[in-house]
């Protein structure tokens, strides 16, 4: 069944008895995080319970496809339904999948971590059409969403943005949920307890820019800004940061194609004779007030027919990221170099 972005929290929280596989797909890491812990909640109190939990890779399928159903079928030590969990799954795992949902042993529940799988994904087209398995999408916040998250997980610290500090958090915030949350935790830290008594205390937007401030050095925008800017040294700690903090491979490929095909944009109509910053101020969602420079040098060091080619290079990561086997982080890394290297070219 395919479970609408919508209704993902609720169905994380108490998923339909008859699946017994749920695909967890998106470009928002943080998100499929957050969906997975819930969905291991909602059977298994203790996540970290080794005796309940089973912790494959896609790897471990494609090298012994019988496991999945020899984990699946497999009783807990100590009793109560088991989770298997198999992470980075791609197409090559469907026909496993599609024989385990065709005849699926035992009664523990499957859990599929994949990356930004697309319509024509065979893994995804099987768990979205199977009458025993769903298939849950995890997109980034847009506004509203994000809005929400933030109110409420302030809210759990007693605490309440005014109007500049929300939007603020807002234009900084978004990108990928698991950064979201450990930005608001660390501002929830810094403001300290909430007031007594049910009183919210009120953030400002001297505590919000005081604390973070510096959210874009963790997030994908310092890794994007990096690349298509050429600066090899702030790509290396831009990626760093971005690995530490737990973001995708994908995640990374998704933002710099966004933002390429942005510039891809901009480029066209500044080369048609409009002005920069005339043409700037058109992108959407626009260009945060902290990142115009960059935007505004990133603009003189390409032209179309080299945005083409980077494109190129970033479809061709992604697929090989999804399809290959091979390491997620060494394709996406590579990729961020040679277009970094191809922007210093631009530079001379």
């Amino acid at each position: 069944m395919k479970i609408k972005a919508s209704e993902a929290e609720r169905f994380a929280a108490r998923p339909d008895a008859r699946v017994r596989a749920v695909l967890v797909y998106g470009p928002d890491s943080g998100l499929i995080r957050e969906r997975i812990n819930a969905l291991s909640r909602s059977v298994v109190e203790d996540p970290s319970d080794p005796f309940r939990i089973a912790d494959l890779t896609d790897g471990d399928l494609r090298q012994d496809p019988a496991r999945l159903a020899d984990e699946a079928a497999a009783i807990a030590m100590l009793g109560g339904r088991r989770i298997v969990r198999i992470r980075g799954a791609g197409d090559t795992l469907s026909k496993t999948f599609d024989g385990f949902l065709t005849d699926p042993k035992g009664d523990a529940l499957i859990i599929v971590e994949g990356g930004d799988l697309g319509p024509r994904s065979s893994l995804r087209k099987l768990f979205e059409e199977a009458a025993n398995a769903a298939a849950m999408p995890c997109y980034a916040d847009d506004a509203a969403t994000l809005e929400d998250t933030i109110r409420k997980r302030l809210a759990r610290d007693g605490l309440m943005a005014e109007p500049a500090a929300l939007q603020y958090l807002t234009s900084n915030l978004g990108s990928d949920r698991g950064v979201t949350l450990n930005e608001l935790e660390k501002l929830a830290l810094y403001m300290g307890p909430g007031s007594a008594e049910g009183a919210k205390q009120t953030v400002t937007l001297a505590d919000v820019r005081a604390c973070v401030g510096d959210n874009a050095d963790s997030g994908l925008d310092d890794v994007v800004d990096a690349a298509i800017g050429g600066d090899l040294a702030a790509l290396d700690v831009a990626l760093a940061r971005a690995r530490s903090a737990d973001l995708s491979p994908i995640a990374m490929l998704n933002a710099l194609s966004r933002h390429l095909i942005q510039l891809h944009l901009v480029v066209s109509e500044i080369e048609s004779g409009t002005p920069a910053d005339t043409a700037m101020r058109a992108m959407r969602p626009p260009v945060h007030f902290s990142r115009a420079s960059m935007v505004r040098r990133q603009l003189s060091l390409w032209n179309r027919r080299r945005l083409d080619r980077a494109l190129t290079l970033v479809v061709e990561a992604d697929t090989q990221c999804k399809t290959t086997g091979l390491p997620e982080n060494a394709i996406c890394g590579q990729t961020l170099l040679r277009i970094a290297q191809a922007a210093r070219a631009g530079a001379r």
